[in-house]
């Protein structure tokens, strides 16, 4: 027990050493924090964030109890929940119900861009704090951006940059791309363009599909006809879309016709649902693994007992929003949206989610390391979940799109 609360204390040391001593016993309205989880919690995203996210809230509402005690700037601290059901009007009036009717203080989470991008009109008319986590477009911090959304964990730019750069130097010069037919897929089929023609590739043909979608044989048949035949198939899908597509894309043999597998966005879940030999030497870019290193797995291993499953980085993301919402709060000795909006921006910061994180004021985009990744063949598992080979670190100021070219004005 008592080597427990040292690793805790340890982690949470690392969290809030930067931005200098808490103000304690501020104004908090009704002398309660509310943080508020939205997110799929019954479709094809609920194993990659969900449920076990709130439950992550949970151990940073916890752990942030732990390290500051009396001290904290309140003690009475709530975390409700919502499923929005990957539709936007839904996420929209849900948000609105969490802000008003539970008093959130912050929504967090919020996968499928369509729903983010509902949510964050939401936190902007309700001057109210928004940290999406799960959903990608980088219209977040773009054209749509506000001076309350915070977009945390990563974007299209972010996986592009990695993955689509990586592939096309190491030879696949010809792409043909999937991608999902909402904004997420959209954003991610011009991001990979960019990145893929910067380093010398050709899109050939970029195919919208249905979402959600369990039958992607129409595509696959066309990918395997064209003439001349893609190097690659570059995937867009996310969660149960993509799980369905790798499983007939290896059904149909496209590897054994030389047509490789890259993926836009990955997750820890979706290399469990059909094992780690459906995706065998797939590279990909990672925000976050949980077995990267020995503060990583001491969170992942408290998370597996809570949950009995390994972390995504959607669960170690939420952790870390809801924890440096926490810490703003306390610097900021109240939860008066305005002026924790003011302890964020600019904030340096490290923790067991971001490495070399900043928020950036221009723009709201939280940066930090990324890593481009590559799935084990079953063969070199030698653990139960540790189905990634770090290939590389993306330091934080490579990884996301530079500020300069986000297009954000804070009206």
């Amino acid at each position: 027990m008592r080597k427990t609360a040292v690793l805790v204390a340890g982690a949470l040391l690392l969290s809030g050493c930067v931005g200098g001593p808490p103000k304690a016993g501020g104004k908090v309205s009704g002398d309660k924090i509310v943080l508020g989880v939205l997110n799929d919690q019954s479709g094809i995203y609920a194993d990659l964030s969900g449920k076990n996210s709130v439950e992550a809230v949970r151990m940073a509402v916890e752990d942030f109890k732990a390290k500051y005690g009396a001290k904290a700037v309140t003690r009475n601290i709530e975390v409700v929940t919502a499923d929005h059901q990957n539709k936007s009007d839904v996420a929209g009036s849900k948000a609105q119900e969490l802000y008003d009717r539970n008093g959130a203080d912050v929504i967090l989470d919020v996968p499928q861009s369509a729903s983010a991008l509902a949510v964050a009109k939401v936190a902007k008319d309700k001057k109210k704090l928004y940290f999406n986590i799960t959903a990608a477009t980088t219209e977040l911090t773009g054209k749509q951006c506000n001076r309350y959304t915070f977009h945390y964990a990563y974007d299209t730019y972010m996986l592009a940059n990695g993955t689509g750069t990586a592939v096309t130097r190491q030879g696949a010069k010809n792409w043909y791309v999937v991608y999902p037919d909402y904004a997420f897929g959209q954003d991610m089929q011009k991001s990979f363009t960019t990145a893929v023609e910067k380093a010398g590739g050709k899109v050939g043909v970029k195919d919208p599909t249905p979402f959600p979608n369990d039958n992607f044989s129409t595509f696959l048949l066309k990918a395997q006809n064209m003439d001349p035949r893609p190097d690659v198939l570059g995937t867009m899908q996310a969660g149960g879309d993509l799980v369905n597509l790798v499983k007939q894309y290896n059904e149909f043999g496209l590897r054994d016709k030389g047509i490789k597998l890259s993926v836009g966005l990955m997750f820890l879940t979706d290399i469990h649902s059909l094992g780690p030999d459906a995706f065998a030497g797939t590279t990909f870019t990672d925000a976050w693994y949980w077995n990267f290193d020995a503060r990583n797995r001491e969170f992942a291993d408290r998370f597996l007992k809570r949950t009995d499953t390994r972390p995504t980085f959607a669960h170690a993301a939420n952790y870390s929003a809801a924890l440096q919402y926490l810490e703003a709060a306390q610097r900021a000795g109240t939860d008066a949206s305005d002026d924790v909006v003011k302890t964020l921006e600019g904030h340096s910061f490290e923790d067991v989610f971001a490495r070399g994180g900043k928020v950036r004021a221009e723009d709201h985009r939280v940066i930090h390391d990324a890593y481009l990744a590559e799935v084990k063949p079953k063969s070199a598992v030698t653990e139960a979940w540790d189905y990634e080979r770090i290939l590389r670190t993306i330091p934080a100021a490579e990884a996301f799109r530079p500020v300069n070219e986000s297009g954000c004005t804070f009206s």
